[in-house]
């Protein structure tokens, strides 16, 4: 090879047909490519649990607030409810009274009902972590192929 050609890095060695490890069978690629793709396959389901697990947690804990909006908006309107309208039982007519404790609670209810609803929406079912390595994957072993 002339000394301007190795300089230049220009070689007349076709790249398209020259094979990536030629001292390797083809037996051997093929035993590493299903290796590869068998690590490559356990990789992706332990991060898909993993994704997921961190997802469900998130929706149970978004659950929990709901639920616990209800219990709290049950309760406090049943026993506060009643102490407060009784209160102000003294200074105003009583049908008053009891409206104005059911809208307090109801606000209460609603707040907490709201922050649940938010937390709930952040929750992504779909793992896109591993949507987006497994999309990798694909186009590196569309390389592989090649």
């Amino acid at each position: 090879m002339p000394m301007a050609e190795m300089r230049s890095g220009r070689t007349d060695v076709d790249v398209a047909t020259t094979p990536k490890e030629p001292d390797r069978t083809l037996g051997q690629l093929f035993a590493d490519l299903t290796q590869n793709m068998g690590e490559l396959f356990r990789k992706e389901v332990e991060l898909a649990k993993v994704e997921t697990k961190e997802e469900v947690t998130k929706a149970g804990k978004a659950g929990g607030m709901l639920g616990a909006a209800g219990l709290v908006g049950y309760l406090a309107l049943i026993l506060l409810s009643f102490a407060l309208a009784w209160l102000l039982d003294e200074v105003m007519p009583t049908p008053l009274a009891f409206l104005i404790v059911g809208v307090l609670w109801a606000i209460v209810a609603g707040v907490l009902y709201a922050e649940g609803r938010k937390r709930l929406k952040a929750v992504q079912p779909v793992p896109q972590q591993t949507v987006q390595t497994l999309k990798e994957d694909v186009e590196w072993a569309r390389t592989q192929k090649s």
